[in-house]
Order: structure tokens, then C-alpha cells, then sequence
């Protein structure tokens, strides 16, 4: 379907029932190959309970789905966005992008102003909408977060990821969003805090990094392929390497008051993309 069609027929709203929610378990099912998806019983419990399922329907077709459950840190409460999907043939058609948005707005009527989840920094298009995008900052690196995952997106490599907070009353935030095209401005002196070389496959290789130097610049950059999943399917040793050296940079710098403030999106053709960090203090959002 195009895009233009599909626009004019999708249709976003809340899911409550048992009906409904069964079709999302099965929509998951789907999109991850997976027989593991998140219990029809939690998801019926999570909507009663400060959680929320929002539904993307293509005409009576349900084709998208993002759920989230109430959180408690001991101090605050906010939102858990716990996962979002797209059904593989609705996939890059900005669908994704239209549920943050309406959880956004569920969620402030709820009455929250933050919202959390996890995602892979190396799934790019992950890292252009929820930080370049939506407006989320991160200074929280998980290590293996979900332990060992058999899907067909994380088989074999550990389950790093971001926690991300989306402030979602934030007048940059708003802004952000009410200005798609507004980039981050980026000094012209930031540092790249991750290289790489292309090897002789035509992928982008990380370089050796050294983290024993401090650093005092304003920004910092670092380097992610933009296809990661193709880089793995081509060199599983390459793309560990890329977890692995992504990793020790990302800890590093967010254990000594560094964020990821933006993700900077690079011409299709180019093998990496970047994530743009500042010191904390500074005005981020």
C-alpha cells in the first residue's frame, strides 16, 4: 500500500477489550517470529491499572500496536512504553512515529509527564525516532538487558540497551515535535568519541578506542552502522565487535555525566549514522 493510501485509512485509538487485545498478541507473534509474546493477562491487567494499549488500524486491519504499563521508581511515577510493532508489510510508513504521538497524548491526559522504555542504539531507525525524532535523551546503558533473546532481530547478540526518558510536557520537547525539520545544532568542534574504516566488505569497522583520556569538549560523537542488521547478517564477528566497542564508549561517558542529547542521520549511502552526546548541565533537550 502507499503511503498516501495508507495515511488516508489508518486510524489510531485505544484498545481495551479481550477481542482487541488478543489480536495484538497475535499481531506480536507475527512481527517477531516469536512464540513469546507478553501474556494476554498482563496486557488486560496493565490497561486497567494506569497502562495502555494503542492500536494502528489500515481500514479494519490492525497493523500496529504500542503497550505500555504504569512504572514506580520508588520516587516518581511515569509511563512504561514496554513495546511497539509494525506488521512486516506496514514497515518505514511513519506509523510507528503516529503511536509515540498518540501515547503521548493518552499519557498526558493520564496525567504523566514522563515516559520510559528500551531499545538497541544499534537499531537506527529505532535511535531516529525516539531521540532525533520524538525528542528522548538518554544517559542509562543496560547490559544484556534481556538476557539471552532467540527473535530473529537479537539471536546471538547480547541484549544491550538505551533507557530512555521522553519528558513529554517539556516546552523543547513539544517544540521539537511541533518542528520536524529543526536540527540540532552541532558544534563544529565535536569530537568523534567511536571511528571506524571500511573494510575491504565494503561495512564499517570500529576502530580501537582509547577511554583513558579525558574529555572536555561540548559534544561528543559517536559512530553506529546504519544497517546493522545487514552488517550481521554479512559478519556476525563484526557486528559483535560493533556491540561490544559501542558499549565500552556508551558506559564510559554516561558514568562521567555524558547524555545522548540527538541522533544525527546521515545520507542513505553512508555506512553509519551518529549519536550526538553533551555533558549534563548543559541546556539538552
Amino acid at each position: 500500500m502507499h503511503d498516501k493510501q495508507l495515511s488516508a485509512s489508518l486510524t489510531i485509538r485505544l484498545m481495551n477489550t479481550y477481542e482487541e487485545l488478543l489480536a495484538v498478541k497475535e499481531l506480536e507473534e507475527i512481527i517477531w517470529a516469536s512464540d513469546d509474546p507478553v501474556p494476554l493477562h498482563q496486557t488486560m491487567a496493565a490497561v486497567k491499572h494506569g497502562g495502555m494499549v494503542i492500536g494502528a488500524f489500515a481500514g479494519e486491519r490492525l497493523v500496529g500496536f504500542q503497550y505500555s504499563f504504569a512504572g514506580f521508581d520508588g520516587e516518581k511515577a511515569y509511563l512504561c512504553s514496554h513495546n511497539l510493532g509494525i506488521h512486516p508489510d506496514y514497515q518505514r510508513g511513519g506509523i510507528g512515529e503516529k503511536l509515540k504521538l498518540a501515547q503521548q497524548k493518552a499519557a498526558i491526559e493520564k496525567g504523566y509527564d514522563l515516559v520510559s522504555w528500551t531499545y538497541d542504539p544499534l537499531e537506527t531507525v529505532n535511535g531516529n525516532l525516539n531521540i532525533r525524532k520524538l525528542g528522548a535523551i538518554c544517559s542509562t546503558y543496560l547490559e544484556n538487558c534481556y538476557g539471552e533473546m532467540t527473535d530473529i532481530l537479537n539471536a546471538g547478540i547480547p541484549s544491550d540497551r538505551f533507557q530512555v526518558e521522553w519528558w513529554i510536557r517539556h516546552p523543547d520537547v513539544t517544540e521539537k515535535l511541533a518542528n520536524p525539520r529543526k536540527k540540532r545544532e552541532m558544534d563544529a568542534h565535536a569530537k568523534p568519541a567511536l571511528q571506524f574504516v571500511i573494510n575491504p566488505q565494503g561495512d564499517p569497522e570500529p576502530q580501537e578506542i582509547d577511554l583513558t583520556q579525558e574529555q572536555h569538549d561540548c559534544q561528543l560523537i559517536v559512530a553506529v552502522p546504519s544497517a546493522f542488521q545487514a552488517v550481521k547478517a554479512r559478519d556476525f564477528n563484526l557486528a559483535l565487535r560493533w556491540r561490544m566497542e559501542t558499549r565500552a564508549v556508551f558506559k564510559h561517558y554516561f558514568q562521567n555525566g555524558w547524555i545522548v542529547c540527538d541522533f544525527i542521520k546521515s545520507d542513505p549511502i553512508e555506512p553509519v549514522h551518529y549519536y550526538l552526546l553533551e555533558k549534563k548541565g548543559r541546556e539538552f533537550l
